[in-house]
């Protein structure tokens, strides 16, 4: 089934071909549902403001062989009570984002595979408008959003599925409490939104590793109340995750390795929004640009980022200017405060 581990990780060898030849908290839900989901069987750009195409079969999101298809991203809870995870071992991108008393959620993009669940889903946020600028009108799966929020989602360039708008995608689990306890079917979602564009050239690069960079076994990202730390694995050549102390795994595929982790640098202030509890909701400025930490291959790269305006994709290159290419396969991008 497309998502678990035996069909991603075989792109590895496809990899070594490949580089040889080149608001508001949830308004939880009562009631019960189904039960948990259980486990189932390069071009380098002329410019960082102007990337150039991928090559044609290739992913622009993991520079791995993908047929086009449409982008979902899914919001996901990400407090101890919505762990383990379902549905992430098969995102093509997984960014970090802090939210409210300095947890942190996820958003994970979908596109060359489909899980058959992922989740828990939760509710959306003002960084995620801008931060899903970069893709063509992708669908945007999530549990709601604070009422003052709702009208600049509807106004985006995205297609808004949530359980009212699409009953059929979502389910309920039994065995987790609300608001931690309701999935989506990615499958289920991308036929309920027909307008979602195909995935498209957002600006990353990969490719054989660049040279230098610095040997590391481990790399800590601090929030103010959520520690990730990601871990070299030779055997699996992929960075372990864990968070707040633990090994991060999902309910279908296991541990969740990235090939791939980018500790993106950017500015974090005060929304105009708060959450029901009167917390004023963070936001990620992911326009402009800063200084990032590419870690790959067992090595961490000083990096620059840069993203002139919303549409325009996010160039990673290194502090002397030439494009920094990413290993083949899953890349996690942590959007972490300035220091």
């Amino acid at each position: 089934m497309t998502g678990e581990r035996g069909v991603r990780r075989p792109g590895r060898v496809l990899t070594a071909l490949l580089c040889a030849l080149t608001a508001a908290g949830l308004y939880g839900c009562s009631g019960s549902g189904p039960s948990e989901p259980s486990p189932r069987p390069t071009t380098a750009p002329a410019t960082p403001a102007t990337p150039a195409t991928p090559a044609t079969g290739i992913s622009p999101f993991t520079g791995l062989p993908a047929k086009p298809a449409p982008v979902l991203a899914v919001k996901i809870d990400n407090v101890p009570a919505a762990r383990p995870h379902t549905g992430l071992g098969a995102a093509d991108l997984v960014y970090v984002e802090q939210v409210e008393g300095g947890v942190t959620r996820l958003l994970a993009v979908y596109s060359s595979h489909l899980p058959g669940l992922t989740g828990p889903v939760r509710s959306a946020r003002e960084s995620d408008i801008a931060l899903l600028g970069d893709f063509d009108h992708p669908a945007l799966a999530y549990s709601g959003a604070q009422t003052a929020l709702t009208p600049l989602l509807r106004a985006a360039p995205l297609d808004l599925l949530t359980e009212s708008s699409a009953p059929q995608a979502f389910r309920r689990s039994a065995q987790r409490p609300a608001p931690h306890n309701l999935y989506v079917s990615p499958g289920r979602a991308l036929a309920a939104a027909p307008g979602a564009g195909d995935a498209r050239d957002i600006g990353l690069r990969f490719g054989p590793a660049p040279p230098g960079g610095t040997p590391v076994t481990t790399s800590t990202v601090l929030y103010p109340a959520a520690r990730y730390t990601f871990t070299w694995s030779p055997a699996d050549r992929a960075w372990h995750v864990a968070m707040d102390g633990r090994e991060a795994r999902a309910t279908d595929t296991g541990p969740l390795t990235p090939e791939t982790v980018v500790v993106q640098h950017v500015t974090i202030r005060p929304s105009r929004f708060h959450d029901r509890f009167g917390s004023v909701s963070p936001y990620s400025e992911t326009v402009g640009s800063g200084t990032a930490l590419v870690l790959r291959d067992g090595r961490a790269h000083e990096a620059r980022w840069s993203r002139p305006s919303a549409g325009s994709g996010t160039t990673f290159t290194t502090p002397a200017g030439a494009p920094l290419p990413f290993a083949p396969g899953q890349t996690w991008i942590v959007l972490a405060p300035r220091s």
